[in-house]
């Protein structure tokens, strides 16, 4: 009102700036208002819900994915600590079976240890025992040889002095015949041939 009052009390001139094409009216901005404003508002208002709702989802997605990935996560980090566990059992429990495979290997060593010993302490015996039994059994041979070969020659000896003995027998008896020959000899020249000559004639 103050702007109509100046313009009827001061004529100005119009400038080329007022020559140009003015701008749209409040009025128009008015009339669209009041023709579109309240499907304007309510577009305006349904894309502000759109939005917050969208904007809400997604906040809510991102929670639930967090959540869904904590929870992920946590069931990695507990599977991977029982497989750590577990595999800590399993070496615990290897080591332990080595150390125990490690002690029967050391306690069969010393078992095998001990039987060489023991085996050469009775093959040195046995040896020991056959040498003497060896020994034992010469020394016996080397007696009943002895003893054999002492009668051997005592028999031997019976033997050379029954045959001289006979041979002297022999030789007493060669005598004896040779003794009565010449007895039976004499007896016949002297007068044993006449009888005979005279049975003869």
């Amino acid at each position: 009102m103050a702007k109509t009052e100046s313009s009827r009390t001061i004529p100005v001139a119009p400038s080329p700036a007022d020559l140009a094409p003015a701008e749209p009216p409040e009025s128009l901005d008015k009339v669209r208002d009041i023709l579109f404003g309240g499907q304007m508002r309510a577009v305006e208002g349904r894309l502000q819900a759109l939005e917050e709702r969208l904007l809400h989802e997604q906040a809510q997605m991102r929670a639930d994915f967090a959540k869904q990935l904590a929870g992920v996560e946590a069931e990695a980090r507990r599977e991977l600590q029982s497989l750590a566990e577990q595999a800590a059992a399993d070496r615990a429990k290897r080591a332990e079976e080595l150390k125990a495979l490690g002690a029967d290997l050391k306690d069969g060593l010393r078992n095998l240890e001990k039987r060489h010993l023991k085996l050469e302490e009775m093959g040195g015996a046995a040896d020991a025992e056959l040498r003497d039994s060896i020994l034992e059994q010469s020394r016996a041979v080397s007696a009943q040889l002895e003893r054999l070969s002492q009668r051997v020659s005592a028999d031997l000896n019976r033997e050379v002095a029954g045959l001289r003995h006979d041979k002297a027998d022999v030789s007493a008896l060669v005598g004896i015949f040779s003794d009565m020959a010449g007895r039976l000899g004499n007896s016949i020249g002297n007068g044993t041939a006449a009888p005979r000559d005279s049975a003869r004639s």
